[in-house]
C-alpha cells in the first residue's frame, strides 16, 4: 500500500519536453552556425573529440534528475505492516442522487457538488465507522461498497456526475432497496442510510420501501440539497453554459426542493429530515445521531507505519545532476582508442 503527500508536484514533469525541445533548438543552432563558418570536413579536424552523444547523454541525465525530483516532491509513501485492528462503529450508507436536476445553482456551486462537500465532510468526521455510497438517478448503482477505507471512498465520490446514468429520471425506491443489500453483517444492530437529494422523485411509491427498510432495521435520513424557490437546470459543455434545460412545451423546466418527499421517506424509516444548505450543521447533526447509537465491535485489516521513500528519489536526482557536471562533451580517450566505428581509416 502506497500514498503520495502532494501528487500536484507530477506537473513538474511538463517540463521534460521543454527541456528536449530547448536542446534541440540549440543543437540544430549550432549546426547552421558551424556550417556557416566551415564546411563539416574542416569542422571534424578542428574539433575531433567533438561528441553529440555525450550531449544527447548530458541532456537525458538532466530529463532523469527531473522525473526524480518531482518523485521526490510528490513523496510517496509506503505501507510497511499491515494490522488486524478491532474497530467500534456503525454501517452507514450514503444515496446520492445524480440526476440532471442536481446541476441547478440556486445552492453555490450547484447542488451536487454541494452534496459531495456534505458526504465529504461528514465522511471526515467519522471515526471508526464502515461507509458505503449508492449512486442513482433513473436507476440506482453501487459506487463503493461497504468499506472502511475512506480515502477511497472519496475519491470515487468525487468522480460521481450526472452523466453517470443514462436514464432519466429519479428512483429513490431503487436507492433504498439497493441499500438494504450493503448491510452484510447480520450482527449491526444500527444501520444507517443518508439520502442526499434535491427530493424530486418519478417512481413513486417511496414510503412502501421505506417501511421495507425500515423493518430491516434501517434508519433513514434525508439531507435535503437546493431550495422551494428553486433554479433552472443548466446544460454545459467543457463548463461552458449551452442552454437551460426545457420540457416538451419548450418552457424553461424549474426544479425545486421536495422537502415533502424526503421528510415522509424520513418519518416512515424512523429517522429524521436534515437542511443541507449549512454544511457545519449539518455535519453537526449526523455526529450527533451517530454518537447517539450503539456502536459494534468488527475487525479490519488496514496498512500501518508508512515510511517517507522521497530521500532515494532525492540521491537520485542529485547523483544525475552531478553526472552531468563530470561528463564533458567531447569523447572519452579510451573509447576513441577502441575505434570502435573506424574512424582511423588505416
Amino acid at each position: 500500500m502506497y500514498q503520495l503527500d502532494a501528487s500536484a508536484y507530477f506537473y513538474l514533469l511538463a517540463a521534460i519536453p521543454v527541456v528536449v525541445l530547448l536542446f534541440l533548438l540549440v543543437l540544430l543552432w549550432k549546426r547552421n552556425t558551424q556550417r556557416k563558418f566551415a564546411d563539416p570536413e574542416l569542422l571534424q579536424k578542428l574539433s575531433p573529440n567533438k561528441s553529440v552523444f555525450k550531449s544527447v547523454l548530458k541532456v537525458l541525465m538532466v530529463c532523469l534528475a527531473l522525473v526524480c525530483l518531482s518523485f521526490a516532491l510528490v513523496n510517496p509513501k509506503i505501507g510497511t505492516k499491515l494490522e488486524t485492528v478491532k474497530r467500534e462503529g456503525v454501517d452507514v450508507v450514503f444515496a446520492l442522487d445524480v440526476s440532471k436536476s442536481m446541476l441547478a445553482e440556486d445552492i453555490a456551486p450547484n447542488r451536487l457538488e454541494k452534496s459531495k462537500q456534505l458526504v465529504t465532510q461528514i465522511i471526515n468526521s467519522l471515526a471508526g465507522d464502515r461507509i458505503g455510497i449508492i449512486g442513482y438517478a433513473g436507476s440506482a448503482f453501487p459506487q463503493v461498497p461497504i468499506t472502511t477505507d475512506f480515502s477511497s471512498a472519496k475519491l470515487f465520490l468525487s468522480s460521481m456526475n450526472t452523466d453517470m446514468v443514462s436514464s432519466l429520471g429519479t428512483a429513490i425506491n431503487e436507492a433504498i432497496q439497493m441499500a438494504q443489500t450493503y448491510y452484510n453483517d447480520e450482527e449491526q444492530t444500527n444501520r444507517v442510510l443518508f439520502i442526499i437529494s434535491d427530493g424530486e422523485d418519478h417512481e413513486g411509491n417511496v414510503t412502501g420501501i421505506a417501511e421495507e427498510a425500515a423493518a430491516m432495521g434501517i434508519r433513514i435520513y434525508t439531507i435535503g440539497v437546493g431550495t422551494v424557490e428553486g433554479g433552472p437546470i443548466p446544460i454545459k459543455r467543457n463548463g461552458t453554459l449551452q442552454y437551460y434545460k426545457r420540457d416538451e412545451n419548450n418552457e424553461q423546466v424549474i426544479t425545486r426542493l421536495g422537502e415533502a418527499t424526503l421528510k415522509e421517506i424520513a418519518a416512515e424509516a424512523d429517522g429524521a429530515y436534515i437542511d443541507g444548505s449549512n454544511t457545519k450543521e449539518v455535519v453537526d447533526t449526523v455526529t450527533a445521531i451517530l454518537n447517539g447509537m450503539d456502536k459494534k465491535e468488527f475487525e479490519a485489516k488496514q496498512f500501518t507505519d508508512f515510511r517517507d521513500q522521497f530521500q532515494w528519489f532525492l540521491g537520485g536526482a542529485l547523483f544525475l545532476l552531478v553526472l552531468d557536471i563530470l561528463f564533458l562533451e567531447r569523447k572519452t580517450a579510451w573509447v576513441r582508442k577502441l575505434n570502435l566505428f573506424n574512424e582511423k581509416k588505416s
